[in-house]
């Protein structure tokens, strides 16, 4: 769905700053081009000694995807370098292209080319994220947790994140919000079955159960965003109108005003719709206290 689509906006400029002068991704690398590689200044790498990134922001990686991806490795060799970091002499760090690695894995591939980057814990989550945001291969529920987890990494403000990410501080903030959603409602965003308009509209519905009896409508009866939104509206204006109708019932404001008389001095009572509520009496001085407590007693 459209609306499930990150903005592409200002985020090329952040990556090439993490990553360097990258040459495109039309750059073709055959799996037996020394030359071309040597002059894009790649270094060809054991798969085997690349450990994976353990800030990956994406989840799930689609088999069929890869499959394809696999065969066109084959066919044409690596279409665009992934990038590691250096841990030691024999072992590298994913930062970028997870699925060409895991493509280049069942190909059968024994080395991948790669640029090698010196890059801190922190620069590993940013460079991972943006990449994958740039190249929409993140859903809106992965997108969130890596912001959420950049921002508790970094200890950064969200307009800072939203800098970092190059989007718009209300963007992030959206997509923060996104978080709050049941488990139910977040499995379906990633799945599809609802858009992010949808979601949005459900993050204002506090209630759980309301939230996925709302997913439920939308998805059976395949609701529009705006026809989501005219309902919670609905929604509101019935609660606002049912908490104005309601009020003390005709029988406690007569035990009211009867124990204000008895007691002689003022009485609230407050009452729900379940019938649970509150006694309030009042008294001006700890005699007076005394005074109404006996006449209780008796």
């Amino acid at each position: 769905m459209s609306e499930g689509k990150p903005s592409q906006k200002g985020l090329g400029r952040g990556l090439s700053a993490l990553l360097g002068n990258i040459p495109p991704d039309e750059s073709v690398v055959g799996v037996n081009s020394p030359s071309r590689i040597k002059s894009l200044e790649f270094s060809m790498i054991d798969v085997d000694s690349i450990q994976a990134n353990p800030f990956q922001p994406r989840n799930e990686f689609e088999e069929i995807a890869l499959t394809e991806l696999m065969e066109s490795i084959k066919l044409h060799g690596i279409i665009q370098p992934i990038t590691v970091r250096k841990l030691d002499d024999k072992t590298y760090q994913l930062i970028s292209g997870e699925r060409r690695l895991r493509a280049s894995q069942m190909a059968g591939l024994k080395t991948i080319p790669a640029y090698i980057r010196t890059a801190t814990d922190v620069q590993l989550i940013e460079m991972a994220l943006i990449e994958n945001i740039q190249r929409e291969d993140l859903n809106p529920i992965e997108i969130a947790l890596s912001l959420q987890r950049l921002s508790d990494e970094c200890n950064i403000t969200q307009e800072d994140l939203a800098n970092r990410v190059g989007k718009s501080r209300s963007v992030v903030t959206n997509y923060l919000r996104l978080l709050k959603l049941t488990a139910e409602v977040q499995k379906a965003l990633c799945k599809s079955e609802i858009s992010l308009g949808h979601a949005r509209a459900l993050v204002v519905v506090e209630d759980e159960k309301v939230q996925i009896d709302l997913l439920d409508k939308i998805i059976s009866q395949r609701l529009s965003v705006r026809q989501v939104e005219d309902m919670l509206r609905k929604m509101q204006q019935n609660k606002t109108k049912k908490t104005i109708r309601i009020g003390l019932p005709k029988h406690l404001q007569l035990m009211k005003q009867s124990l204000s008389t008895n007691l002689q001095t003022k009485v609230d009572i407050k009452c729900n719709s379940q019938g649970k509520g509150n006694l309030v009496i009042q008294f001006k001085s700890e005699e007076e206290l005394n005074r109404i407590l006996s006449l209780i007693h008796k």
